[in-house]
C-alpha cells in the first residue's frame, strides 16, 4: 500500500510534536530536542520570509552538517519550498550552474559556506547568512514563529539532487514528497527504529543517504548524531563516544578504519544495525565490521538517486556459515522492495538473469530537471529503449540504472557499470571481472582497474591495491592462472590508501592523479 499522503514536514511536526521532550539532533556541541528544534525552524522559516519578501520556491542550502545546515533544511521544508544542498567546497562556477538550473531564489549559508554565498548572490538571489563566529550565533538572534499556513503537497518537490553528468553537465534529480512515503515507513520498521534509538550521518547533504539518516530518525522519535569533521577517520570513538546504535556509510569506511588498525573484534557494542551503500561492499569489508560489531545486523543497500536513496537490500546471516559466495566477492545487493518492480534487461531489452538492472514503483523519480537528459534513461514496460527526448515517462516505464547485474542463489550481485567495458586488442573486457579476480586474493583489501592510454597510445589496464604485505607479483601470477592474457594488466600499483571523494566513494581519477597515471 502506498504511503504517499503526508509530505515530509507534516511527518516531521506531528513527530515532533509526540516525541517533544526527547532529543532530535546533536551537531557540532548542540543538543536539541523535537520541541526546540521546531521552534528554531518555525523561527527561521519566518526570517526567509522576511529576507525575500514573500516565501520562497526553490532555496540553495550552501552549508556542511551543521545546526544551520539541518534548521535550513527543515524551514525549507516549512514553507513548502524546495530543498537544494550545496556543497561549500564545491566550485563557485557549479554552483551557480546548479543554482541556476533548479531555479533557486533563496540561499541560506553558515559559515563555511559564507564565501562561495557572495558570488552566488551576484545573480540576484536573496541571500540569508546563519553565522556561528564569534560574538555572534543566528540562533540566539530573537525572532516570531511563523504562522501561516502550511501549502505542502504530496506532489511537490522535496529536494533536488545534482549528479554527475557524462556529459560533464550536472544532471537535477527532483524527489518528491510522494516517492519517500512508503520508503521511510518501511525503513523505520525494518530497522526497529525510535525514541533511544541514535542514528548516525555520515554523509554530507548533497548524498542522498543523508535523507534516510535524518527522516528515520525523526520521523521515530529517534536521534540524528552528525559526524564531526574526521569522525569518520576514527568510526570506533565517534560510535562509542555517541552510543550510535544505527550506522550508515560508504563501505570505504571500513577499509580506511582497517588500514589505521583501529577495527578490533567487539570494539563497536553499541551498534544494533549496520547499513552500508554508495559503492560495492566486499565480504572481506563486512567480516572486518561484523567482527567490530558483533551485536550488529548487517545490510548492504543499493540505490541511485533517481530511485530515491536505495531500492534493493541484503542482510547477512547472522552466522558465518550462512554467508553468501558471490563470483565477485562483494556482498548481494538483494531484492527491489517489496513495492518495487525490478528486471534485468540485455540490449536487447530481453529479461534474463544477467544484465542492467531496471527498476519502476513509487520511489523512481519522474524525471530529470533538463528532459533532454531523459535521453536513454527510461525502457518502456516491454523492454524496449525510449528514443529521443522523454519530456514525462510513463509510470510503467523502467528506470535504466546503468548497472550491471547477475541473479546468483536468488539474490542480485552488483558487477559494475555496463559502460564499465573496454576494448584492447579487439577483445572487450569488463573491468570489474579483472577487479573481482584480484580481490579473491585473501591478503588484498581494495582493488582498483583502470582503462589508460599506454605509452603508444593504446588502451592499457592497470591495477591498484591495498594490502598487507603483498607483493605485485603474486597477484600478477594470481591473473595469469584465472585469466585470459588479453585481460592481464599491464602493471600493478600497490598504494597505501585509496583517496575519497566527498561522499565517501572512491575517486578513481584523483587515483590515477595521484600515482601518475593519467
Amino acid at each position: 500500500m502506498t504511503d504517499s499522503g503526508p509530505t515530509l514536514y507534516q511527518r516531521f511536526a506531528e513527530s515532533a510534536a509526540r516525541h517533544h521532550d526527547a532529543p532530535a539532533l546533536r551537531v557540532a556541541g548542540h543538543e536539541l530536542r523535537y520541541a526546540e528544534l521546531l521552534d528554531r525552524v518555525e523561527r527561521l522559516a519566518t526570517r526567509l520570509v522576511t529576507a525575500h519578501g514573500r516565501p520562497p520556491r526553490t532555496v540553495g542550502l550552501c552549508a556542511s552538517r551543521s545546526l544551520a545546515a539541518y534548521v535550513g533544511y527543515l524551514a525549507t521544508l516549512r514553507l513548502a519550498a524546495t530543498v537544494v544542498p550545496l556543497g561549500p567546497a564545491v566550485p563557485a562556477r557549479r554552483n551557480r550552474l546548479v543554482c541556476a538550473s533548479a531555479g533557486v531564489d533563496v540561499l541560506i549559508v553558515d559559515d563555511e559556506g559564507r564565501a562561495g554565498g557572495a558570488e552566488l548572490a551576484a545573480d540576484g538571489r536573496t541571500v540569508v547568512e546563519l553565522l556561528e563566529t564569534a560574538g555572534h550565533a543566528w540562533y540566539d538572534e530573537p525572532g516570531a514563529r511563523w504562522t501561516g499556513s502550511y501549502a505542502g503537497r504530496p506532489d511537490d518537490i522535496a529536494y533536488t539532487l545534482f549528479t554527475s553528468g557524462s556529459t560533464g553537465t550536472p544532471k537535477g534529480v527532483p524527489i518528491r514528497h510522494r516517492n519517500l512515503g512508503t520508503y521511510l515507513s518501511q525503513a523505520v520498521e525494518r530497522y526497529q527504529v525510535g525514541p533511544g534509538s541514535r542514528l548516525s550521518q555520515t554523509f554530507e547533504l548533497t548524498f542522498d543517504p543523508s535523507v534516510f539518516d535524518m527522516f528515520v530518525a525523526w520521523l521515530s522519535g529517534a536521534t540524528l548524531v552528525v559526524a564531526g569533521p574526521g569522525d569518520t577517520l576514527s568510526p570506533v570513538r565517534y560510535v562509542n563516544d555517541h552510543q550510535i546504535t544505527h550506522w550508515f556509510s560508504v563501505p570505504s569506511v571500513i577499509s580506511l578504519a582497517r588500514r589505521l588498525r583501529m577495527l578490533r573484534p567487539g570494539c563497536l557494542p553499541s551498534l544494533r544495525w549496520s547499513l552500508f551503500a554508495g559503492e560495492q561492499l566486499t565480504l572481506t569489508q563486512a567480516r572486518t565490521w561484523a567482527d567490530a560489531a558483533p551485536a550488529s545486523t548487517l545490510e548492504n543497500l543499493y540505490g541511485p538517486t533517481e530511485l530515491t536513496v536505495t531500492c534493493t537490500g541484503y542482510r547477512l546471516p547472522g552466522t558465518r556459515d550462512g554467508w553468501p559466495r558471490t563470483s565477485n566477492g562483494t556482498v548481494p545487493i538483494g531484492r527491489p522492495y517489496p513495492h518495487l518492480d525490478g528486471v534485468l534487461l540485455d540490449a536487447d531489452g530481453t529479461a534474463g538473469d544477467d544484465g542492467e538492472l531496471c527498476i519502476r514503483g513509487e520511489q523512481r523519480f519522474d524525471g530529470y530537471l533538463d528532459p533532454a537528459q531523459n535521453a536513454g534513461r527510461f525502457a518502456r514496460p516491454d523492454g524496449t529503449a525510449t528514443t529521443g527526448v522523454v519530456a514525462a515517462p510513463e509510470p510503467a516505464d523502467w528506470y535504466r540504472t546503468g548497472d550491471r547485474c547477475r541473479w546468483e542463489d536468488g539474490e542480485l550481485v552488483h558487477l559494475g557499470r555496463i559502460d564499465d567495458q573496454v576494448k584492447i586488442h579487439g577483445y572487450r573486457i569488463e573491468l570489474g571481472e579483472v577487479e573481482s579476480v584480484l580481490r579473491q586474493h585473501p591478503a588484498v583489501h581494495e582493488v582498483v582497474v583502470l582503462a589508460l592510454p599506454g605509452d603508444a597510445g593504446e588502451v592499457e589496464l592497470t591495477a591498484l591495491y591495498t594490502s598487507d604485505g603483498l607483493d605485485e607479483a603474486t597477484l600478477a601470477e594470481l591473473v595469469t592462472q584465472r585469466l585470459p592474457a588479453f585481460m592481464a594488466p599491464a602493471s600493478y600499483h600497490h598504494v597505501e590508501h585509496f583517496p575519497v571523494n566527498g561522499n565517501g566513494k572512491i575517486d578513481r581519477r584523483r587515483l590515477a592523479a595521484d600515482h601518475g597515471l593519467t
